[in-house]
């Protein structure tokens, strides 16, 4: 994978990381709120090994990623990333999005982007608002940070119980910045947390409008079978709007899904890419419709 910075706006630059090969059907991964690209490192390598070209980014106030500031992470911001994404890398793409990086999905849907493909991990319009609050909570749970990485390990693995606590934390590197006074902080911008959760209910309840539009593109929800944001009701809302909707449910998995099954969540991803949007597709065809 080559590092590639992707120039979104004036002073806002987003990093990834694209490999594969060059004319390939492309998918763009899209990681969750407070997560960085490292989140799918192993997706990314199964991709790349099926034949496909990847584009991994950290979004704004992310990872590597130019932070906005307050005022600057609203679905809109981050769908309008994508749109300038899709448009660097030209010709037909599929979206795997986690949890924003669905949200945002379906946002870019909403404004007119047509993918050849789309994949929604442990996200609908209409998530459980306890769901949500929880993984709120637990982002602004540490605002001084954590004393070392074992510390931090000892606080993910209490939040999700789903995945064993590794032995070795030094990936938690990719996720942590070190300050100069040792301590390790999440790798995103505090302002990305300061916008009402109401207010992003609300933004995220008016994707289903995304969906709507979405009728002609295939489309599966990965679903986490322990995950406690997309309840059955939140299923049953997205299917009326798509029909074709199709769903796979990971067992022993929560809302991270990728990271607690991704063995399970690579096999499933790459049937659904491989039946709708296959590796051998020519770069002239499915050209993406925006």
């Amino acid at each position: 994978m080559q590092t590639r910075q992707f120039l979104v706006e004036p002073g806002l630059s987003l990093t990834g990381e694209v490999g594969g090969p060059p004319g390939a059907p492309c998918v763009i991964l899209l990681h969750g709120g407070g997560q960085t690209r490292f989140s799918w490192a192993g997706a990314g390598r199964r991709l790349v090994e099926g034949g496909y070209r990847v584009v991994n980014f950290d979004a704004r106030g992310h990872g590597e990623s130019d932070w906005a500031g307050p005022g600057g992470y609203s679905l809109g911001d981050h769908a309008a990333d994508l749109r300038t994404v899709v448009e660097e890398v030209g010709g037909p793409v599929a979206l795997v999005g986690a949890s924003l990086g669905g949200a945002t999905a379906l946002r870019a849907l909403a404004e007119g982007m047509r993918p050849s493909a789309v994949v929604l991990v442990d996200i609908v319009p209409n998530p459980d608002p306890r769901g949500i609050r929880r993984v709120r909570d637990f982002m602004q749970a540490r605002p001084d940070g954590f004393a070392s990485l074992d510390e931090a390990a000892d606080a993910i693995a209490a939040y999700n119980p789903h995945r064993p606590r590794p032995a070795d934390v030094s990936g938690l590197r990719n996720n942590l910045r070190e300050r100069r006074d040792g301590r390790f902080h999440w790798h995103w911008d505090p302002a990305f947390l300061e916008r009402d959760i109401e207010t992003s209910v609300a933004e995220l309840a008016a994707t289903i409008e995304g969906a709507r539009v979405a009728a002609d593109i295939p489309v599966m929800l990965v679903r986490g079978g322990d995950s406690d944001v997309v309840s059955d009701e939140g299923v049953r809302i997205l299917r009326d709007v798509l029909p074709d909707l199709e769903v796979r449910e990971i067992a022993a998995a929560g809302h991270m899904v990728a990271g607690d099954r991704n063995d399970a969540f690579n096999a499933a991803t790459l049937d659904f890419l491989g039946r709708h949007f296959p590796p051998d597709v020519s770069s002239s065809e499915g050209e993406t419709r925006q």
